[in-house]
């Protein structure tokens, strides 16, 4: 199996600009779930919730994830599986089904930061937010009840990250890092 590098976490943590970021520094792949989610809906996410609901939203990142995690990209070279890093979306680890796919895949790093932080990179993009404005509740408060109900789910990552004081940059480093340390784990175990 190829590695993979799997970057997920609660909206607003940096899983696009890190998953960039790192899969920059590593030479690998880079893909956001997300973005092939607007791909295969041709509209984008708030239209995706809009027109379909989060139940079809839902199909199509499951889609999206068995596709990037199913080792068919090969190097034109030597016929090598392409390592990769992708970028999920923040409920994608709700689903068991993308859990498992992914935690098979590869390493899953969850990225975290604190309410108050993501209420202020979130800003005014909030209104673009599905999730966010469900409930008519005040911005951090939303953000607290969705972390709260995700809890589960992301603490089945292998590792956590907080971003709130870190630059991307740093974060990438960390997720380098945890990637490194998990990977020889995993070798350990198999040796």
């Amino acid at each position: 199996m190829t590695a993979k590098l799997i970057i997920t976490g609660f909206m607003a943590t940096g899983k696009s600009s890190v998953g960039h970021l790192v899969a920059r520094r590593l030479g690998w792949q880079f893909a956001d779930t997300d973005l092939v989610v607007v791909t295969l809906a041709g509209k984008s996410v708030p239209e995706i919730f809009a027109l379909h609901g989060e139940s079809y939203f839902r199909a199509l990142e499951r889609e999206a994830i068995a596709t990037l995690t199913s080792a068919r990209r090969h190097c034109p070279q030597c016929g090598n599986p392409l390592p990769s890093v992708i970028s999920t979306g923040g409920g994608a680890l709700l689903d068991e089904q993308n859990c498992s796919v992914l935690k098979r895949a590869g390493t899953v790093v969850c990225l975290t930061a604190r309410p108050q932080t993501i209420a202020v990179r979130v800003g005014s993009s909030a209104a673009r937010r599905p999730k966010l404005t469900e409930g008519g509740q005040p911005l951090e408060q939303r953000i607290r009840s969705l972390m709260a109900e995700r809890a589960g789910a992301y603490a089945r990552a292998d590792v956590t990250i907080d971003t709130s004081d870190l630059a991307p940059e740093e974060v990438a480093e960390r997720v380098i890092d945890a990637f490194a340390q998990q990977e020889q784990s995993r070798c350990k175990a198999f040796a």
